[in-house]
């Protein structure tokens, strides 16, 4: 290897740890974010559950679609970067294993091969399983705002006033 393969060798194995660390980080996430939907569901299903967009024109004293939106955006923001970073991360840590494994393949060390591609097929699993909950909650829960959205733009068309409260 030339001194420059080296160096981006050896700069490649040094991200293999914070990628690792940054995966269970998300993984960690998805399962909280995963609780949170849970609670909301059931309370969704039990009718007491307080829709944050009302909530969001209660306190600010307006229901404009615009600050609504962006509402909605801000509040799926974090799910929706997980769910497209974890499968990029999940990338990165499986292609970092892989070179060590293909040295030690070469010098014929099986074991250490087994050993790489371990570390490399569990976080690819554990990013994609994080990738698909958070993606999930997203797409779901996009939906549960922008149907309340649309139930607030409704009524005020219908009624001229603002949303004081309620569930969508």
């Amino acid at each position: 290897m030339t001194t420059l393969e080296l160096w981006m060798y050896e700069l490649g194995r040094l991200f293999l740890l914070p990628v690792l660390a940054l995966i269970l980080l998300l993984f960690a996430y998805s399962f909280y974010a995963l609780g949170s939907f849970l609670m909301e569901t059931w309370q969704r299903r039990r009718g007491d559950h307080a829709c944050p967009l009302a909530r969001w024109c209660r306190e600010h004293g307006s229901d404009d679609s615009d600050g609504l939106e962006l509402l909605i955006l801000r509040r799926l923001e974090p799910l929706r970067i997980v769910s497209r970073i974890a499968p990029m991360l999940g990338l990165v840590a499986t292609m970092i294993p892989l070179g060590p494994a293909l040295l030690a393949l070469g010098d014929g060390d099986l074991a250490s091969v087994g050993e790489q591609l371990v570390v490399a097929f569990a976080a690819v699993i554990l990013a994609l399983i994080t990738a698909s909950i958070t993606y999930w909650i997203v797409t779901v829960r996009r939906r549960w705002l922008l149907a309340s959205l649309h139930r607030i733009e409704r009524e005020r068309a219908v009624t001229g006033t603002r949303v004081e409260g309620g569930t969508a």
